[in-house]
């Protein structure tokens, strides 16, 4: 029997609490890595002579690169079903991008561009669960 305070969860209850917590820290990790790549690559474009038009392929590489270490991680926390729970850290990685752009960008806008990129870290999530649930 569960209380509203959160006292004597089941055992099943408190599987799916943790799975959860898991899947959002393997979200806000994937997110942290794209926070931090994007500040280097912000301060190596201010005082390099980097030209702005390679920001649409280091974007797309930092989002490839996060979703994959999130997935790696929840894959090898869950050592099971790794397409399935990369999948979904690359639809959670996804929905947090959307609303931080939402709430940060003033003309942001939902559009075929974003169902792409949505696509491909819908894809990428799902290989780098694979890959973390076969690592040892």
């Amino acid at each position: 029997m569960t209380s509203l305070g959160g006292g004597n969860l089941s055992s099943k209850e408190k599987k799916i609490i943790n799975y959860v917590k898991d899947i959002s820290k393997a979200g806000l990790i994937s997110i942290g890595i794209t926070l931090i790549s994007i500040i280097i690559q912000t301060f190596l474009m201010i005082y390099t002579s980097i030209s702005e038009n390679i920001l649409p392929i280091t974007n797309s590489i930092i989002m490839i690169l996060s979703v994959t270490i999130g997935a790696i991680y929840i894959s090898l926390k869950t050592k099971q079903k790794g397409w399935l729970n990369g999948a979904i850290v690359g639809l959670t990685y996804m929905a947090l991008m959307v609303l931080l752009n939402i709430g940060l960008v003033n003309d942001f806008v939902l559009n075929s561009y974003v169902l792409i990129k949505s696509g491909i870290v819908l894809i990428v999530g799902v290989i780098g669960g694979m890959i973390g649930v076969n690592l040892k």
